[in-house]
């Protein structure tokens, strides 16, 4: 072992690097930052070879005056926080004076800057100490130049220039997703590849995830308390493979934040299965003192005084929007919001007087939010058959091949997959028959015998207790075979062998023990599955007008139990098009 001795200042420099230049979209990351907490309205982002070759940033923010260029490539030096209260309460993106200095170590710096009080410009290289004039209009100039020149080993796990610039080009979309008032153009050898002017958020939403969002997209404004969640949230017909439409931002700033994601997760888990992700794009508004910024040198990390709070409050809000009963939303919006989350005006954040944070946790407000949401349930729609007064999903006309309904409203034409449909109002029905107590049950006048397996008739034994929790008596008849003697009343009209079989195959693969409560909704949804209306069964004019008024009054009632969508709208302006009418 040495003697302990202080690392050289460039060697410091290069550790912390390692943290903050992670690729060149980390660069860039930090870069547009500092633009953007300049009040820049404009900013040009040039890049080369992915960004290993050059990044050069352009904007028309307020500059940096000459005898501060040398500090700004200086580490732990910074013009937005001076006290510990200034760095609990972070109102801007960038706060911690490193990145500069990080990038100036394993790469080129060059800095040109008018500010607003000077003449012209000036200019500083992170290879020279002088600073010297220079031609600029106004604004700053950055450009970072042969990343990991330095330090070749590190460069070596930087990915092809296409794969580079992809990162690079999404560290882009999300700045312009959270700042929709500043005009972004973005170039890479040369060639333009977005041109985003400034623009509001529906339209700048719209160039950033694409047109086919939208039509599945419900609009987010919830508040409690300094709490609020706004933005737009993807029924599951808009389900991804990945979670490449993700975007969760945090007082402007964009996060990947394990509790916030959790928190989302759980209020898609009823209505999205298997292994697809939900698209949201989705703004968190909160006091800066509510949130720790200050958790990793990308800042991409926060942490919540009040995680519990924050979370029920998300998920309570995102699972609300989801589950509005069609009776009550416009269904699927064809066109985004008009709201403007807080976040857009600046980066900075409004904060609360003094003290008042103390006052009542977030989740107290959560709660005291959702309570009196649940209390002011609006009554169910009556039906007006008098001609314009249709209700939403209109008055079924015909059945296509026992399988769809086809129903007229005030827009159009109106498609329903029956069983889907029924299936999911048959699964909330269901859940709330349990939440409110043991089912009711019908009692089989001649019990349905059906054969077994030595496994089924083990889990039949073993279960018998949580199959009667969802209301049904199944018993031994014999070595192979089981009596079921009565089944819920809601799924009297099913197919009670195949639903027992599927239960019992359910329940056979998780502990006898709770298996009710912890896998309830799983155990409901087959069950729902069974029930519903089957495929070619063929129903009357008040039949299918009964399944459409009860959509419509059904959380939820969207999609189906596998997240598949049950209605579709086709307006008249879309059946004009595919006949050519007016052409």
């Amino acid at each position: 072992m040495g003697i302990i001795k202080p690392l050289p200042e460039l060697l410091i420099s290069q550790i912390a690097a390692g943290e903050v230049v992670e690729r060149p979209a980390s660069v860039l990351k930090e870069l547009l930052e500092n633009s953007l907490d300049a009040g820049a309205t404009r900013i040009d982002v040039q890049l080369e070879e992915g960004g290993v070759r050059l990044i050069r940033v352009v904007d028309d923010g307020a500059g940096i005056a000459p005898d501060d260029l040398p500090a700004a490539l200086a580490r732990h030096a910074t013009s937005k926080i001076a006290s510990l209260d200034d760095l609990e309460r972070v109102a801007s993106y960038g706060f911690r004076g490193e990145a500069l200095a990080s990038i100036a170590s394993v790469a080129h710096v060059a800095i040109t800057s008018r500010h607003s009080s000077q003449s012209h410009a000036f200019r500083l290289r992170s290879d020279a100490n002088a600073v010297e004039p220079a031609a600029l209009a106004g604004g700053t100039v950055i450009e970072v130049s042969d990343l990991y020149f330095n330090t070749p080993a590190r460069r070596k796990f930087l990915k092809t220039d296409a794969t580079e610039f992809a990162h690079c080009d999404e560290v882009v979309r999300r700045m312009a997703l959270a700042r929709p008032d500043v005009a972004f153009f973005l170039s890479h050898n040369g060639s333009a590849k977005r041109r985003l002017a400034s623009a509001d958020f529906p339209r700048r939403a719209r160039e950033i995830i694409g047109e086919e969002f939208f039509p599945h997209a419900r609009p987010l404004d919830a508040t409690a308390g300094p709490l609020r969640l706004s933005g737009l949230a993807a029924l599951p017909a808009y389900s991804r493979s990945g979670r490449d439409e993700q975007y969760f931002f945090v007082n402007g700033r964009y996060v990947r934040d394990k509790l916030l994601t959790h928190a989302a997760r759980q209020a898609w888990a009823d209505i999205l299965h298997g292994q697809r992700h939900p698209a949201y794009v989705l703004f968190l508004d909160l006091d800066p003192s509510g949130v720790d910024v200050n958790v990793h040198p990308a800042k991409t990390e926060v942490r919540f005084r009040d995680a519990r709070g924050i979370h029920q409050f998300v998920f309570h809000a995102l699972q609300r929007t989801l589950a509005t009963p069609l009776s009550s939303a416009a269904g699927p919006a064809e066109t985004p919001p008009a709201f403007v989350p807080t976040a857009f005006s600046h980066a900075r954040q409004s904060g609360l007087a003094v003290g008042e944070p103390a006052a009542r946790s977030y989740l107290e407000f959560a709660r005291a939010a959702f309570d009196a949401a649940e209390t002011a349930v609006p009554p169910a729609p009556t039906v007006d058959t008098q001609e314009g007064t249709a209700p939403l999903l209109g008055f079924a006309i015909a059945q296509l091949h026992g399988v769809y309904i086809l129903a007229q409203n005030a827009n159009g034409l109106v498609l329903v997959d029956m069983h889907a449909a029924h299936e999911r109002i048959l699964y909330e029905k269901l859940k709330q028959s349990l939440d409110a107590g043991p089912p009711a049950t019908q009692s089989l006048l001649v019990p349905l015998l059906l054969s077994a397996s030595e496994a089924e008739m083990a889990t039949a034994g073993e279960q018998s207790e949580a199959l009667a929790q969802l209301g049904f008596a199944v018993t031994a008849a014999g070595p192979r075979q089981l009596a079921v003697r009565s089944l819920p009343a809601l799924l009297a009209g099913g197919n009670p062998v195949d639903l027992v079989r599927s239960l019992l195959g359910d329940l056979a693969e998780h502990p006898a023990s709770r298996v009710v409560e912890t896998q309830r909704n799983g155990l409901l949804a087959t069950m729902a599955c069974h029930g519903a209306v089957r495929a070619h069964r063929m129903l009357s004019l008040p039949e299918m007008n009964a399944l459409l008024r009860q959509m419509e009054e059904t959380e939820r009632a969207d999609q189906c139990n596998h997240g598949r969508p049950t209605w579709v709208q086709l307006s008249m302006t879309e059946l004009d098009r595919l006949f050519m009418r007016g052409r």
